[in-house]
């Protein structure tokens, strides 16, 4: 039995079904995790978010900014952009089944070991927080506001964590902070616009990746997290950055937790 960790999908699902082969994963023995962005901007997206259900219970997925707004879309309040490469599912006959089965998913997972989310951990929270804002996250799209917080979930502020924001604030942050988050600033504010890699910086950036923050709150596991393709990968913990950016023509990276054995399957277009 083992647990594999994958990074963005982003619609690559040849290289997805080819590191499924490769380590010769069996559902009914292991357990599969992904770390969001399931969607968008690669070929088959349709595919992917098939294949994701069709493991069941042994797929286990938190939602990346392209899957949310993919929701958004279908609500009917972004139009669908041709680069994003998600109109076959908004057109497939089971596109109603996919999409709710896509709302119901969470924004964190947590395994014994390890937690999952697409962005990762703003430096101001601990697990217990991020599982608490995550969750509220989580019950308001599985319910009849679903529609109001997609129609309001976008913006860059609040940019900073406050225990006083307003529910829509709070709302906002949270999202920001698990499937957009990047760089922050010293004091823990996110910067929402800067997608370098880190070795790219100006030398004279305030900016630092939000794991490498000195004051953040410590974390009582690792952290897993996909979304930063610039980044290029993360390997050697307690973080873990796993998108190396397959949908640009890279490799697609799966690690097996129990030896930290990394897997890749290069981009077939």
């Amino acid at each position: 039995m083992a647990n594999y960790i994958i990074g963005d999908l982003q619609g690559c699902f040849e290289e997805f079904d080819a590191l499924l082969a490769q380590v010769q994963f069996h559902p009914k023995r292991d357990t599969l995790w992904l770390c969001g962005d399931l969607v968008a901007r690669g070929e088959d997206s349709l595919q992917c978010l098939r294949k994701v259900i069709a493991l069941g219970d042994s797929a286990k997925t938190v939602l990346g900014n392209h899957d949310l707004h993919l929701l958004a879309t279908a609500a009917g309040f972004k139009k669908a952009k041709p680069k994003d490469k998600v109109q076959p599912i908004l057109d497939a006959e089971d596109s109603h089944a996919l999409l709710h089965w896509l709302s119901e998913q969470p924004l964190l997972l947590e395994h014994e070991a390890f937690v999952i989310t697409h962005a990762g951990i703003p430096p101001q929270w601990d697990i217990k927080t991020a599982k608490k804002q995550a969750q509220k996250v989580s019950d308001i799209l599985r319910s009849e506001r679903k529609h109001w917080l997609l129609e309001n979930m976008y913006g860059n502020q609040p940019d900073r964590w406050q225990p006083d924001l307003s529910e829509i604030e709070s709302l906002r942050f949270t999202i920001n902070a698990l499937t957009r988050m990047r760089f922050c600033y010293p004091d823990g504010t996110l910067d929402a616009e800067c997608k370098f890699a880190p070795d790219d910086l100006p030398k004279e950036s305030p900016l630092a990746p939000w794991f490498e923050l000195a004051d953040r709150k410590p974390l009582k596991k690792p952290v897993v997290f996909g979304h930063w393709a610039a980044l290029n990968g993360k390997f050697d913990g307690p973080e873990y950055g796993l998108d190396t950016g397959c949908v640009w023509g890279n490799v697609l990276t799966m690690l097996r937790w129990e030896d930290k054995q990394r897997f890749t399957q290069p981009a077939l277009r």
